[in-house]
């Protein structure tokens, strides 16, 4: 098939590309290459992937019309991947506007070039920041969302109910996946596990956040894109059994689903903490902290309908993931000191 995957110089649009490669598709990889963090590296994974004649690179930002348009009227995608945001909650309070451009304007502009040329299927990428305020565990997509804790959070809320209305209007297929805590090889530099790593490398003092006691469902790269491949091709339909007296928001009168996607093992953040040292073979010198502004004290997906669908688990534990992440962190940074 040919497919769409915008943000393809991202963490999870690079793996998902090439793993679309090496199952013999054509993949057109869009990216602006913002400087949200180390460009260098985003530049590396596209390297990484133009390797393959089956992979084209077009950098563009999915915010711009014109360019967004052009796209959609020179390629018919068999499938649409979009993977491409303004990430991060924290980054959220000081930048609004760069979420409102590129994860409203540019949605937008992606389900516009998908309405228009009939897109079989769109799968994009939610968060579980949009779980806000809720406290029920494990969080289910069953459940209202409707307090968002932070900007970020609300634009890929906003995500959700914009690609609804166009199936809802247009019948365009799509899939929601909300990605709880991806790590590993090729990562972000701006996730907690990554900034741990470099600064314990570093000699310098980790920043925890309230005070230790957090959990998060890390879940490792490698299931994540398993996931969406099989993903790809569990193209959603009305559900026959819609109830609009007692509205589920996670399916639909339209071709609409919404899913978790994670490990569904939440793990203490100090045990986390515990893993990497002992991948490094180094202690780390803690300075505890009150919880930031946007953040949670605790992530546990729901999968089991996930999982019913695909007939696939995420399955790798922190002690597998990690020590594949502080072997590939060792080896791209031995020869470029970390920026």
């Amino acid at each position: 098939m040919k497919i769409l995957v915008t943000g393809a110089a991202g963490f999870i649009g690079f793996h998902l590309s090439r793993r679309l490669l090496a199952d013999g598709h054509r993949v057109v990889g869009l990216d602006d290459l913002n400087d949200y963090y180390d460009v260098k590296l985003k530049s590396d994974r596209i390297a990484n992937l133009t390797d393959n004649e089956s992979f084209r690179f077009i950098k563009l930002d999915i915010a711009e019309r014109a360019g967004m348009e052009n796209l959609f009227a020179d390629h018919r995608f068999d499938r649409v991947f979009n993977l491409a945001a303004q990430p991060g909650v924290r980054y959220s309070l000081t930048h609004p506007h760069r979420y409102v451009s590129s994860n409203v304007v540019g949605f937008t502009n992606v389900l516009e070039g998908c309405r228009h040329q009939q897109t079989p299927h769109l799968v994009f990428a939610s968060s579980s920041s949009v779980y806000g305020l809720n406290t029920r565990m494990p969080f289910s997509v069953s459940d209202n969302v409707d307090h968002p804790i932070s900007l970020y959070a609300a634009t890929k809320k906003a995500n959700e109910l914009m690609a609804h209305t166009y199936s809802y209007l247009y019948g365009l297929a799509a899939t929601g996946l909300r990605f709880f805590t991806v790590y590993g090889p090729w990562g972000r530099p701006d996730m907690a596990y990554f900034l741990f790593t470099q600064s314990i490398l570093e000699n310098r003092p980790i920043k925890v956040f309230n005070h230790g006691r957090m959990k998060r469902d890390f879940t490792y790269i490698d299931d994540i894109v398993e996931s969406l491949v099989r993903v790809m091709n569990r193209i959603p339909g009305p559900d026959p059994n819609w109830d609009r007296s007692q509205p589920d928001p996670a399916g639909s009168s339209a071709p609409f689903r919404l899913f978790n996607i994670g490990q569904s093992n939440p793990v203490d953040l100090m045990e986390f903490i515990a893993t990497l040292e002992t991948a490094l073979g180094r202690k780390a010198e803690k300075v505890f902290l009150p919880l930031q502004p946007g953040d949670v004290p605790e992530t546990h997906a729901h999968t089991a309908d996930l999982e019913s669908v695909i007939e696939f688990k995420p399955s790798i534990t922190i002690r597998e993931g990690i020590p594949k992440f502080i072997s590939w962190y060792l080896d791209y940074y031995q020869e470029r000191p970390q920026s």
